[in-house]
């Protein structure tokens, strides 16, 4: 990049095994019992060669497992992300290291209610950084190269690993421990980021940032929504324990393509008849759930082909917008 300004991308580290340091470079499992974790400007001089890419600036904001992080982080993220894009100068985009644990939960709500115009890319390892052969390094320097990428802009929030570029929407983590665990099972991914450039070639047609209606101003907290998991011999007893927990919401992850044992049906038709709103989602983690008669007749919402734990994310977000059921099917029709 000799001969031209470099982009300026901010990084903002939450942790994960990205940042995690173990016992040895051959500790690729139970890295996290050492409990050190690296903060963002910590991470980056671990890997100098991502300044060869872009400037990149560290930002300060977590240092945990990803399972730590939740409605409070994500608000916080938010927050922080506004902050930056707002700067004179304004950094080219935005990356943000996560543990893959729950980073396809962060990335989607983000791209859910982000109102920031800059590339955000969320980027974790599957190999701690202190380990043999960790992805950790070229994962870091591929997030930034995407993130200072113009084609990257009005994509929505990009998760960047294992060399693919992936929609928040669409991607979810597959594997345990293999390199290649996160894919977009649908869809495949939008592009790669090659050793000579990016190469985007298709686009989300699905809402997203920053042309939301997700409103995160003055909202203390989001709709409690549960997943009901089915398995065979469901009885309901999840269901009645998160209507009394308080749940406005239950996402059903059904047998594919989305349907659910006859008490748990039952259970789920009481949740109706009380208020709640029922997104039947399917355990399998690709494909559609259906609009079938079956469902509709029992007054359960399709969640289209979201897994469920995305379909939670969207529901929580939809019931700060409205309790209408056909309200809520509009939303889960257009994101």
């Amino acid at each position: 990049m000799s001969g031209a300004a470099r982009p300026r991308i901010a990084f903002i580290g939450t942790g994960g095994t990205i940042a995690s340091v173990g016992r040895g470079p051959l500790d690729l499992q139970d890295y996290g019992a050492t409990g050190l974790v690296l903060e963002a400007d910590a991470l980056l001089a671990r890997f100098p060669e991502v300044q060869e890419v872009a400037e990149v600036v560290p930002v300060r904001f977590r240092a945990v497992p990803s399972t730590r992080i939740g409605w409070p982080e994500w608000r916080g993220l938010a927050a922080l992300c506004a902050r930056l894009a707002a700067e004179t100068p304004a950094p080219s985009g935005i990356v943000i290291g996560h543990g893959t644990a729950t980073l396809e939960e962060t990335a989607y709500f983000l791209s859910l209610t982000l109102k920031v115009a800059v590339p955000v890319v969320l980027v974790g390892a599957q190999r701690p950084a202190s380990a043999l052969s960790t992805d950790a390094g070229m994962n870091l320097v591929n997030a930034v190269r995407v993130a200072a990428s113009a084609e990257a802009r009005g994509l929505g929030v990009l998760v960047v690993l294992n060399d693919e570029i992936h929609a928040a929407r669409e991607v979810t983590k597959t594997s345990t421990g293999r390199l290649q665990t996160f894919r977009s099972p649908d869809l495949g991914c939008l592009g790669h980021a090659d050793g000579d450039r990016i190469a985007l070639y298709r686009r989300p047609l699905r809402r997203t940032a920053p042309d939301t209606e997700f409103d995160l101003g003055g909202l203390e907290a989001l709709p409690r929504v549960d997943i009901a998991y089915s398995h065979a011999g469901s009885d309901g007893t999840a269901v009645r324990a998160f209507l009394a927990a308080g749940a406005r919401g239950i996402v059903s992850a059904g047998f594919a393509p989305g349907y659910v044992t006859p008490e748990e049906a039952e259970a789920l038709g009481e949740a109706v008849r009380a208020g709640v709103v029922v997104v039947q989602a399917s355990r399998a983690g690709s494909g559609r759930v259906f609009p079938a008669t079956r469902t509709l007749e029992a007054g359960f919402l399709p969640a289209d082909n979201l897994n469920p734990q995305k379909a939670r994310i969207l529901l929580s977000l939809a019931l700060t917008r409205s309790r209408d059921p056909r309200e809520i099917a509009r939303i889960f029709a257009e994101y």
